[in-house]
């Protein structure tokens, strides 16, 4: 039984991603990030589980890439492709689901905004890498999904919590989300290495970055709400890079 407890929490991963799939697309992007928050969550602890009750298996890899391309592939993809559509002033017709008997070709959304959906290009390619880098034990090679999800689903939640002159002008900005959109999908697969937050031991030495980085996202979220999750993701690119040319 107990080898079954991962992958059911798994399936939590990808049941929270299939309903944050159906909100992002009716434009609730607020509580599909909520969805997303709850997955990646999910995410952390199949792991947790699975080393802890000693029941890894290759199907508990593959399940755990599958969850993670829809919670956190699928998903940012349609909120860059809504903040795109948004950014270009673009309105949606009542019912534009409606059939046509005319016109089949007919679509109502900017092409523009097709370009967020290279994230969800992106991160296929980087979680089918990931299942065959056999690097990629104690670290990542490129940056991982679920924290390209966070920096994705970070901007309608500080246009809707913190909004100002500094989130209209770069969130609305269509060029800057098709920038966002490309250096996105380079991040996931660049050939980088990034520390992750597994804890072999607990002692400082070993993992002074990590206590150091935990630390300051306390900090940050607490004074910076929102704001800081961006910057928590740029935060840990920099602080791997200084750790991997210190080592």
């Amino acid at each position: 039984m107990k080898r079954h407890i991962p992958n059911l929490i798994t399936l939590l991963n990808l049941l929270s991603g299939a309903i944050a799939t159906v909100l992002a697309v009716q434009n609730n992007l607020i509580t599909a990030a909520a969805f997303v928050g709850l997955g990646i969550f999910f995410d952390f602890f199949d792991g947790l589980a699975a080393r802890a009750l000693d029941v890894k298996s290759e199907i508990g890899l593959q399940l755990d890439s599958l969850a993670d391309m829809v919670t956190s592939g699928l998903v940012p993809g349609i909120v860059m492709f809504q903040l795109l559509s948004k950014s270009v002033d673009y309105s949606f017709e009542s019912d534009a689901l409606a059939w046509s008997t005319q016109d089949y070709l007919y679509l109502d959304f900017s092409w523009i905004a097709i370009v967020g959906f290279l994230v969800t290009l992106g991160s296929a390619y980087r979680l089918a890498k990931f299942n065959i880098d056999e690097r990629q034990t104690s670290s990542f090679i490129g940056l991982p999904t679920p924290a390209n999800a966070i920096l994705i689903l970070s901007f309608p939640l500080i246009l809707t919590f913190q909004p100002g002159e500094l989130a209209n002008t770069l969130l609305f900005n269509t060029w800057f989300l098709v920038g966002l959109s490309i250096v996105s999908c380079i991040l996931l697969n660049a050939e980088i290495a990034l520390f992750a937050l597994k804890f072999k031991t607990y002692a400082l030495k070993p993992n002074w970055f990590r206590y150091l980085f935990l630390l300051l996202c306390a900090g940050l979220i607490i004074f910076l709400e929102f704001w800081s999750l961006p910057i928590i993701i740029l935060l840990y690119i920099v602080l791997s890079l200084i750790v991997k040319e210190s080592e």
